[in-house]
């Protein structure tokens, strides 16, 4: 059984517990010694890991382990750059007497996915313009099983299983409300640029049905979400006999929404809906980055350095305060 989680490790602990190897690679360092370098991660979080100076009596064992493995561990909590990180003593794969259930492993949105899906689908079905509606209802459809499972990052925020779908539905849940607000804008097209913003990472991100990101693909790695997704809308709506100014801003919408050159966006939003989908984007991921810090901190304590959130310690109010 599972005794040690990855939200609950703090600094100069010593533990024995069973991990899944993300990824895993022998590597060499800087002083020509050989390294194992690992990300270890639970349904809590993830956690890097080194094991330093690996022996060449080591090494066939060590580079013989799988990725997604599960690995029991023996090592010290230290820390590096403000992060946590696990200098690894001793590892091994676990076997059929560890009796380990994946369950504690896999990290998940907390909604079904199925829930998520179907909220998604019922806004687009709820479309007023038909070009966007019929849009969004192609691609829901067509991605479907993918989306199921798939995160929406392979290290940042909602990467984790169903991730993808979690991080649209809460950006549709507030985008709708904003809406109201904002009575100027135009609801379809603050959701259209929701549903649509990210629907490439399905190609960009390689992922198995347990929702855990191994790397990029080829396509991903040379482009990017944002100008694969330029690429499909621009395609799928010539396809679909789209009205051509109305394609041109859905394309705009993914092309600005992460607001910066340095960030993968070349032009900055150029109308409302679409500086509105950057800052549904932004709060999001920010809410996400934040709940998952103050998850592992104790009432009354500040969390461990968030490099997403340029490198903050959030403080968690102590409880019973007024």
């Amino acid at each position: 059984m599972k005794e040690t989680y990855i939200k609950d490790l703090r600094k100069d602990q010593e533990i024995t517990d069973f991990f899944m190897a993300k990824t895993i690679a022998v590597k060499v360092g800087a002083n020509g010694k050989q390294y194992l370098d690992l990300v270890l991660c639970d349904k809590t979080g993830d956690i890097t890991g080194k094991k330093w100076d690996v022996s060449d009596s080591e090494y066939p064992a060590l580079i013989s382990i799988e990725e997604k493995s599960i690995v029991k561990i023996k090592g010290i909590v230290t820390e590096w750059a403000g992060q946590l990180q696990l200098r690894v003593q001793r590892i091994r794969v676990a076997n059929e007497q560890d009796d380990q259930q994946m369950i504690d492993f896999v990290k998940a949105a907390p909604e079904n996915p199925h829930d998520m899906y179907d909220y998604i689908v019922s806004v687009a079905e709820s479309m007023e313009d038909k070009d966007l509606k019929n849009l969004c209802m192609r691609l829901l459809t067509d991605n479907r099983d993918k989306l199921m499972y798939y995160p929406a990052a392979q290290k940042n925020h909602h990467a984790q299983l169903g991730g993808l779908l979690y991080h649209m539905k809460r950006m549709l849940m507030t985008g709708q409300r904003v809406c109201e607000v904002y009575t100027n804008l135009n609801s379809d097209l603050v959701s259209t640029g929701v549903i649509i913003h990210d629907m490439e990472k399905l190609n960009e991100i390689q992922s198995g049905p347990d929702g855990i990101a191994t790397g990029y693909s080829f396509e991903g790695q040379m482009l990017g979400h944002i100008i694969q997704g330029v690429k499909s809308i621009d395609k799928l709506t010539l396809e679909l006999d789209f009205p051509r100014e109305k394609a041109i801003m859905l394309e705009h919408m993914i092309l600005a929404h992460h607001y910066e050159p340095e960030f993968g966006s070349p032009k900055k939003p150029l109308f409302p809906e679409a500086e509105v989908l950057h800052y549904l984007d932004i709060l999001d991921a920010r809410m996400f980055d934040m709940q998952s810090a103050l998850e592992a901190t104790e009432s009354g304590e500040f969390s461990d350095r968030v490099w997403t959130l340029d490198n903050r310690k959030l403080y968690k109010p102590s409880e019973g305060e007024d």
